[in-house]
């Protein structure tokens, strides 16, 4: 799958730009600022209907702008094309089209258009919070599993539900066991689905960084929950007296994590700069070979200033990976250096194409 090209009108710092994409590679130069990065945000949002950043959808209208429109033409791995459009009105919310025809719900639209992102704010995957890697998990799921997205809906309600009853002082243990039930059933699916998910590119990412980092340390990751031990129906009757004086639930997938490892040790305490990007890129690499396999699409990849605090020797292996025909497709990489990426076209046999970018203007070089 491919994005052949794209509209953009007051998308933060890009006032207007109509692009067309080479179908291999696509460089984009400029300095911090220019817009590189808010062309990536502009496809990622077509592909998943969300922003890239963990930010708010209004802060994506350019300033001083009361709409937004993002369109785009994909061409999926058939060759059959679908037109892609999303746009926001302040006070009026967003809409979401497919060619033409626009979505009951948005969650229609996760896993249409696989799209992977690598991303210098990747480092929270290591450094950040529990949530931030449960939201990795959940979005890198969804896109191939619309049962889990459905049970992920359900359980957050419920969840929503047992702890405003939590605040308000409810002590009936039929309400709550009504509310338990659901959240039980659901959590069963999401704890069991998390689990094989790990298990599955767990090999692929341990590949992917062995590979990067030229062998020089090994890296893993392993899912953390409490109901590895129990059933979350055991876990929150065991808790129900404990939440009731905390005013929210304890227990529950809703407090799982993804552990991050470095040979014997953690990567969060131990991993260097480097390091930790390397661990990251080699984890989305391998997300990128899961959605290829669970969605039969080729997803976009796309390369957010790669080159920051890895070497030269790293990110050679990265562009020799994706760029090698190992079925990755259409690349999307930024830079503020025009050599870094006059080097990466050099060793590229396909097709390509390097723009400049400055406030928010493309131009082909």
């Amino acid at each position: 799958m491919r994005i052949d090209g794209i509209d953009i009108i007051n998308f933060k710092n890009i006032a207007e730009a109509s692009l067309d994409f080479s179908k291999g590679v696509n460089c984009l130069l400029g300095m911090n600022g220019m817009g590189k990065s808010n062309l990536l945000e502009a496809i990622h949002f077509l592909c998943l209907a969300r922003p890239m950043q963990s930010i708010p959808e209004s802060a994506l209208p350019r300033h001083g702008s009361e709409m937004m429109m993002v369109k785009g033409n994909f061409i999926m791995d058939s060759d059959v094309s679908e037109n892609v459009s999303c746009g926001i009105v302040k006070g009026k919310g967003k809409t979401l089209k497919c060619n033409g025809k626009e979505y009951q719900r948005i969650s229609e639209h996760i896993g249409r258009f696989p799209v992977v992102t690598v991303t210098p704010a990747d480092h929270s995957i290591v450094s950040g919070s529990a949530e931030e890697r449960r939201k990795l998990m959940d979005m890198v799921i969804s896109q191939g599993d619309k049962t889990y997205l459905s049970h992920l809906i359900r359980y957050n309600r419920s969840l929503d539900s047992r702890n405003r009853m939590l605040k308000a002082g409810v002590k009936d243990k039929l309400l709550y066991e009504s509310v338990e039930n659901a959240m039980d059933q659901s959590a069963s699916v999401i704890h069991s689905t998390r689990a094989a998910w790990v298990k599955e590119i767990l090999p692929v990412f341990r590949a992917r960084y062995s590979e990067i980092s030229g062998d020089a340390e090994k890296a893993s990751i392993r899912y953390s929950s409490a109901l590895n031990e129990e059933s979350l129906r055991v876990l929150l009757d065991n808790t129900r007296a404990k939440d009731q004086v905390l005013g929210f639930t304890s227990k529950g997938v809703h407090r799982d994590d993804l552990l991050t490892g470095l040979d014997e040790y953690s990567m969060r305490r131990l991993g260097s700069q480097g390091q930790v990007k390397t661990f990251t890129i080699a984890l989305r690499l391998a997300i990128y070979s899961y959605l290829r396999k669970v969605s039969g699409l080729t997803p976009i990849l796309l390369l957010d200033d790669i080159f920051d605090k890895l070497d030269s020797s790293r990110v050679g292996r990265i562009m020799e990976m994706v760029s090698g025909g190992e079925g990755f497709g259409q690349i999307f990489i930024t830079d503020t250096n025009r050599e870094h990426l006059d080097e990466i076209l050099a060793t590229i046999h396909g097709e390509s194409r390097l723009f400049s970018v400055s406030d928010g203007q493309f131009d082909i070089l």
